[in-house]
């Protein structure tokens, strides 16, 4: 197994993509007994989560009503193994010795919450199988 425990997924405003990926990892790792944790941040982090996150993950049994969305910083990222951003420049964020991965392609939350989250879902579960 690889060292990887921690994954810290950034998107533009740390309330849609980054925090479905983070949610649904975190709730992977409790079902498959994993020793993984995921964060989510971003660099312009929106004051709360928008409603129809927030119902689309409710409606798949995950609760973030009481999430706030946090921001993105060289000192949060250190605490990852590996990081994941959905389209955000990470200049100046992370070490050296970081691995950065990049889900530019990932279809918009807002346009279609379903989309959105079978493509993160399956990025996930395979980020998993990759890592263990």
């Amino acid at each position: 197994m690889n060292n990887f425990r921690t994954v810290a997924f950034v998107c533009q405003h740390a309330s849609a993509k980054s925090l479905i990926a983070a949610q649904y990892l975190n709730s992977l790792a409790r079902e498959r007994g994993i020793a993984f944790s995921a964060t989510t941040s971003g660099p312009e982090p929106d004051p709360e989560v928008p409603a129809n996150v927030v119902e689309g993950l409710l409606r798949r049994g995950i609760d973030v009503r009481m999430v706030r969305p946090a921001l993105v910083s060289p000192d949060v990222l250190a605490r990852s193994d590996y990081v994941v951003s959905f389209g955000c420049d990470m200049t100046g964020l992370l070490a050296a010795s970081q691995t950065l991965e990049r889900w530019d392609d990932c279809p918009a939350v807002s346009d279609d919450f379903d989309i959105a989250w079978s493509f993160i879902t399956a990025r996930v579960e395979q980020l998993v199988n990759r890592l263990t």
